[in-house]
């Protein structure tokens, strides 16, 4: 046996000289050309497997506003926030990688799902942004700036070329600028943004469902029963008939990681996004006595952001020897939500 083991790797190292073009220089060179390339690439993609750290809202919001020498009216931090999140996405360290089509981003998928989670929260708070938050009224017309914001950040996020998702991303950045410095100039009153608590609630109503669907998908890394089957299969006759429970839905073991780093990276984002709401609804929020909910959010969101220690997303089961990662950040967003839901419900009472 031992025999047949070196006979094995003797012919593969020939192999690999035929390949090269036998053991001259040449050859030698090639190979140690792919050593560096695959190192290289390993490194680069340890480096841009880095999550953006967080960053403070009101002094961003500060500073962008003394650069711009304007005064931080009301829906500046929020638009200043989305443009620096949007920008995080295409400038932090390997750029934007979902589009990747080369080593080492073409190996990431971490990173991309993070991306991913980030992007879906720019994506509904800019329609909400051109919908709701910028007109004063149902037959009120739509801000020309937020027209362009909305569907640039809609655009196709795996689009290498021709056109490329980064051109693209970059006008949605560019359109949010101009409607930013036509809001904070006070010579100019055609943009707008309404801090009011029914257009707050409308955005919340629609976050509360991306939250409940990530939880229950994250909470399905160990298994749950599927409650439309269990129903299906309940007897309507016999009310003390048991029910029937269906097959266990549990996210494959290849996807777990991708779950979890999506959900880590739309905890990301609505960190920022609460805090900078936190400042432009203050006033609404005092009058609905909903202060105490935006705070208990945002402790919960800051709660997913701590450092990962492990290497690997940890499956354990419930109760088992080793942690899950992915009931923890469940738990975080269902507590997160349960908060939306009370704020939503001060915010909807008169």
């Amino acid at each position: 046996m031992p025999g047949k083991i070196r006979q094995y790797f003797k012919d593969k190292k020939e192999d690999v000289q035929d390949y090269t073009g036998g053991s001259g220089v040449i050859g030698k060179f090639i190979l140690a050309l792919l050593v560096v390339y695959l190192l290289i690439t390993i490194v680069l993609g340890i480096i841009w497997s880095s999550e953006p750290d967080s960053f403070s809202v009101r002094e961003h919001t500060r500073t962008l506003a003394s650069e711009m020498n304007r005064e931080p009216v009301a829906g500046f931090a929020t638009t200043a926030t989305m443009i620096r999140l949007a920008e995080t996405l295409l400038d932090k360290p390997g750029g934007y990688i979902s589009n990747d089509i080369f080593p080492p981003g073409l190996w990431m998928d971490n990173m991309p799902n993070w991306e991913y989670g980030v992007l879906v929260q720019l994506r509904d708070l800019s329609r909400s942004l051109r919908k709701d938050i910028s007109r004063s009224q149902s037959q009120s017309a739509e801000d020309p700036d937020l027209i362009i914001a909305e569907p640039q950040l809609h655009f196709d996020s795996e689009s290498w070329a021709i056109p490329s998702t980064e051109n693209e991303y970059r006008r949605g950045i560019n359109a949010l600028k101009r409607y930013l410095n036509r809001l904070s100039d006070p010579e100019q009153s055609n943009a707008q943004f309404f801090a009011r608590a029914d257009n707050l609630n409308n955005w919340l109503a629609d976050l509360e469902t991306r939250l409940g669907s990530l939880s229950r998908t994250l909470s399905e890394s160990v298994g749950k029963a599927s409650v439309s089957e269990s129903m299906s299969n309940t007897d309507e006759n016999d009310p003390l008939s048991e029910a029937v429970s269906g097959e266990d839905v549990k996210t494959d073991w290849t996807k777990i990681d991708d779950v979890f780093y999506e959900a880590r990276g739309t905890a990301w984002a609505l960190l920022h996004i609460f805090r900078a709401m936190e400042v432009d609804f203050r006033k609404v929020l005092q009058d609905k006595n909903a202060m105490a909910s935006v705070q208990q959010i945002i402790i919960e969101l800051e709660g997913t952001q701590e450092s990962m220690w492990s290497p690997v997303i940890l499956n354990g089961s419930g109760f088992g020897l080793l942690a899950n990662h992915s009931l923890t950040m469940a738990a975080y967003l269902s507590r997160a939500n349960a908060a939306i839901s009370d704020m939503r419900d001060l915010l909807s009472r008169g």
